[in-house]
């Protein structure tokens, strides 16, 4: 196992670890919450997120590859969420629209994301859950399509 995975899982896992015990609950984010967390996939790396209202929140990635690459990336995304309805916790479906930039070793690109996904919230942790897949049109320097995909936890506060 890379370095990179090793110090992302002992992260994740010391994390879960301490932060039920931070906050008593979460309900579903208001305007101004805020989030930062570990995505795992293509990209890995941080995310952040900052909430606008209830139902429309901004996330942003700073990331690396793990295809063999060396890229550095970073993406930032407008996200809309509908909620549905679990009998526990606080799940949405969450769709949107953003940029992503990415730097290699002699090579760059930048292009349009379309993330869709979940992100689930615990009742009685800050801890939030996403699973999503992003649609990648890369415009420059050429035209290209790609794809992400990841999995990640956030800590709010």
């Amino acid at each position: 196992m890379k370095t990179v995975n090793k110090l992302a899982l002992l992260f994740i896992t010391g994390f879960l670890m301490i932060a039920p015990n931070l906050v008593q609950a979460q309900a579903v984010p208001e305007k101004g919450q805020k989030a930062v967390g570990v995505m795992i996939g293509e990209p890995t790396g941080i995310s952040f997120k900052a909430w606008n209202s209830s139902k429309t929140a901004f996330d942003l990635g700073l990331t690396w590859s793990l295809q063999g690459n060396d890229a550095i990336g970073i993406h930032a995304d407008h996200l809309w969420h509908t909620w549905l309805d679990v009998d526990s916790g606080n799940l949405a479906f969450q769709y949107g629209v953003g940029l992503r930039t990415w730097f290699a070793d002699g090579a760059s690109a930048a292009g349009v994301r379309i993330p869709v996904g979940f992100n689930y919230l615990f009742e009685d942790a800050p801890i939030g859950l996403f699973l999503e897949i992003a649609p990648v049109i890369d415009i420059l320097p050429d035209t290209d399509a790609d794809g992400n995909g990841a999995i990640g936890a956030r800590f709010y506060f």
